[in-house]
């Protein structure tokens, strides 16, 4: 399966990045794949993790994607309900 891992407008970057933080209640967005990783028990460092296996760097990857397209999903509801008032 194809992956597009280029995001489609560029400028929302640092409103993704935003995201994954809170998501996975990060300081930095950059440390999010390391709190998903540590909170499932898979070792990731620094640097090269070439050693890990796709499943596990799925599962890291999945949590975090999965989380944020619940708190999107959930926040364009907020907005459709304040939008109704």
């Amino acid at each position: 399966m194809a992956r597009r891992n280029k995001i489609l407008v560029p400028e929302a970057r640092e409103g993704l990045d935003k995201l994954k933080a809170k998501v996975t209640k990060a300081n930095d967005p950059s440390e999010a794949k390391f709190e998903s990783a540590e909170e499932q028990g898979i070792q990731l460092n620094q640097g090269y993790n070439g050693n890990i296996k796709a499943k596990d760097a799925g599962r890291i990857g999945g949590k975090i994607g999965g989380s944020m397209v619940k708190e999107m999903i959930e926040m364009a509801k907020k907005q459709m309900r304040d939008k109704d008032k």
